[in-house]
């Protein structure tokens, strides 16, 4: 299979992370003979700095005319510490989301072996967590209206119809093609947007009847996923919601430095990790590359690519085994290991296989 894949590094640590994102799917493409191109596109602060757009036209039209991106962060101490700048990294995400439709994002939670421990959880209640967390990307407070002067401040919550439906339909999907059970998160007791979410997920349930629907609200929803990870399955929420959980639910697994996903919609599909940009640690050869190279096979498995993705995940399970990781999850005494370390390790392993 011939691919053409847009990378945009990033800001803080993402050049590090995707560097190694890259190798890994040179060496897979290279063991299963495909033929995979990439060209770099800028994005978010150092987009900025170089041209003032932290999403200019020219990377939008990269990532529009390319098979896949792999993205990797956004975000800089700067504009963090800036309350009055007016623009700022992560509106050039937000861009992207929506000039390429990805209104689906796709996000695992799951524990793995000889990490558990690591979990800030205790082990019985977090081993064995595998859902997914479906979140709404281009719609809500996100998006809506907004105004903001000295005095006061709004953000609107806008919803229509067919946005939900569409991600509610995304959602019914992976639940048939996991364990059939689904949980709709919303605020339907307070908040009119989440009351019509609750009245769509309804109408479309006797679509699926397969499906054994639950219905959520979003402070509840948050508990059980402390309390209770396994009971989930496949989840749904709009998008702030969605944005609060997915990066509660990363934390089950141990360090965010584990967790990949997707974003999928009307055009080219987007793979990055859930954490951001980390700008501390930019440049100290600290951070864990494993978000990124999952989102890697994640990449590959959107193509029905499976025994690649499957290859990818195999040679992650293997470094974690022997413990080639990073200083966040390494055992105590176990032996030092880099960015660029762990890295070369699974293509090594890749290659090897």
């Amino acid at each position: 299979m011939k691919l053409k894949i847009a990378v945009l590094p990033g800001d803080g640590i993402g050049p590090e992370i995707m560097e190694q994102g890259v190798a890994v799917v040179k060496a897979v493409a290279e063991k299963f003979s495909h033929e995979v191109s990439f060209e770099e596109g800028i994005c978010g602060a150092d987009a900025i700095d170089k041209v003032g757009d932290p999403f200019p036209e020219q990377t939008y039209e990269l990532c529009k005319n390319s098979d896949a991106v792999l993205f990797a962060a956004v975000g800089d101490l700067r504009f963090d510490n800036d309350p009055t700048a007016k623009v700022r990294p992560e509106q050039g995400l937000l861009a992207m989301r929506k000039k390429l439709g990805l209104f689906a994002n796709i996000r695992p939670v799951q524990t793995f072996p000889g990490l558990v421990h690591k979990s800030p959880l205790k082990d019985e209640i977090v081993q064995g967590t595998d859902f997914i967390c479906i979140r709404e990307l281009t719609g809500g407070m996100y998006f809506g209206e907004k105004y903001q002067d000295n005095e006061k401040a709004y953000d609107t919550n806008f919803y229509s119809r067919p946005e939900i439906e569409r991600i509610l339909k995304v959602a019914f999907q992976y639940a048939m093609q996991r364990n059939r059970h689904l949980t709709v998160v919303d605020k339907a007791n307070v908040l009119a947007s989440s009351r019509l979410w609750r009245q769509v997920a309804k109408e479309m349930e006797p679509q699926y009847p397969e499906v054994k629907v639950d219905y959520m609200f979003v402070d509840n929803a948050s508990m059980r996923m402390i309390q209770t990870p396994t009971f989930f399955d496949v989840m749904v929420t709009e998008n702030t919601f969605g944005d609060i959980l997915t990066d509660e639910g990363s934390c089950i697994s141990g360090s965010m430095g584990l967790l990949p996903s997707a974003s999928t919609g009307t055009s080219t599909p987007v793979f990055e990790p859930v954490h951001g940009s980390w700008p501390q640690a930019k440049g100290q050869n600290i951070a864990n590359p494993v978000a990124e190279i999952l989102s890697a096979a994640m990449l590959f498995e959107y193509f029905n690519l499976k025994e690649e993705g499957a290859m990818i995940r195999k040679a992650v399970a293997a470094s974690l085994e022997q413990n080639v990781r990073t200083p966040e999850i390494q055992v105590e005494g176990g032996a030092h290991y880099g960015t660029r370390e762990v890295g070369a390790w699974i293509v090594d392993f890749i290659r090897k296989a």
